[in-house]
């Protein structure tokens, strides 16, 4: 009797989870596809640019209060999805190359969605309505951003040189423009003592643009 009731305590034993070669439901690994958790998503994907909780390292704060109230859920997502194409940011989308699902992307939105705080001003829109003007661009330029970035964006922080601005969409440049990038020392559009409107921030857009241009045409020359 001894003897039945030992073996039927090791069969017990064999049968459990933590028998060798048994793994448990638990222990199962979960495959890329079924993370569904915005905290490991967005670890594995977003925080090695846009730095822990989106506050910012290598590029934009996406999880900032500034960049939220002028980046709608379209917008995250889209640019999620497809990236910023000639930039550094890859696309995400299964359908575009990357190895997110449509479900795992909207998570994604809905998480950096819930970082949204109010802001008190309202900043310049997301995107321009109408052409800028490159000369009230130079002198906004001049009157607001020569103390970091030096007379016509040539200073240490040089922002008119190809090498800066082949990497950067016109879009880019305005995000930062309004959202700036506190990390590393980039104040948003309210540095100054009267904050760049609308029109300051698509005219400086515009005579950056101008300076791509002008490079582009120097090097094919």
């Amino acid at each position: 009797m001894k003897r039945a009731v030992l073996s039927f305590a090791a069969a017990i034993a064999l049968s459990s989870c933590d028998a060798p070669g048994r793994h448990s439901a638990e222990a199962a690994p979960i495959r890329p596809a079924e993370v569904a958790d915005f905290a490991t998503l967005f670890s594995q994907n977003c925080s090695g640019c846009h730095g822990k909780d989106g506050q910012g390292a290598l590029a934009v704060g996406i999880g900032r209060p500034v960049y939220l109230a002028i980046a709608d859920d379209a917008t995250i997502r889209g640019t999620t999805e497809s990236g910023r194409p000639g930039t550094s940011m890859p696309a995400f989308a299964q359908r575009t190359g990357g190895m997110l699902t449509e479900a795992q992307i909207e998570i994604l939105v809905r998480g950096i969605r819930n970082w949204a705080k109010p802001v008190e001003e309202n900043p310049p829109a997301y995107t321009s309505s109408r052409p800028g003007d490159p000369s009230r661009g130079h002198d906004v330029f001049a009157a607001s951003c020569t103390s970091c970035h030096g007379k016509d964006g040539r200073s240490a922080i040089a922002i008119t040189e190809s090498s800066y601005l082949s990497l950067v969409t016109d879009q880019h440049l305005r995000t930062v423009i309004i959202a700036g990038l506190p990390q590393l020392g980039m104040p948003d559009w309210r540095s100054n003592n009267k904050p760049l409107s609308d029109a300051d921030v698509t005219g400086v857009v515009a005579w950056l643009s101008s300076q791509r241009e002008a490079l582009s045409a120097q090097l094919n020359h």
